[in-house]
């Protein structure tokens, strides 16, 4: 089954230096994003509970964005990823996440839901 991109937009009351060391640290991921994070060169081991994922750092730049793939959409030869991108906006000077993810037909609300959640623990980390 093909997975349908969607994006979702959160405005964040924090600086963009901030917000990003949450999304490219381990230390910064684990606080909102997986229970612990380890980086084996461009190898990403997320852990949650009693499972893991591995994902691949496909690009990042400093206070701007980061993305990845999970590694079983890389061995499935599925060509999708998920980017979390950081936009000030000119009119307004906030702080806004884009975040762009693929799920199934049949998941995208519950995976749209569930970047709710990890977008509102990330806001309360930060005080936001």
């Amino acid at each position: 089954m093909e997975k349908v991109k969607f994006e979702n937009e959160y405005i964040i009351n924090a600086s963009k230096g901030i917000i990003y060391n949450l999304l490219s640290t381990p230390s910064g991921l684990s606080e909102w994003f997986a229970d612990d994070v380890n980086i084996n060169k461009d190898i990403y081991t997320f852990i949650w509970d009693d499972s893991e994922e591995e994902a691949r750092l496909l690009t990042k730049k400093n206070e701007e964005h980061i993305k990845f793939r999970w590694m079983e959409d890389e061995e499935d030869g599925n060509d999708v990823f998920f980017e979390i991108r950081i936009k000030i906006v000119p009119l307004t000077g906030e702080t806004v996440l884009i975040i762009t993810d693929f799920a199934d037909e049949d998941e995208l609300e519950e995976a749209a839901l569930l970047w709710d959640s990890q977008i509102d623990k990330l806001k309360r980390i930060m005080g936001s």
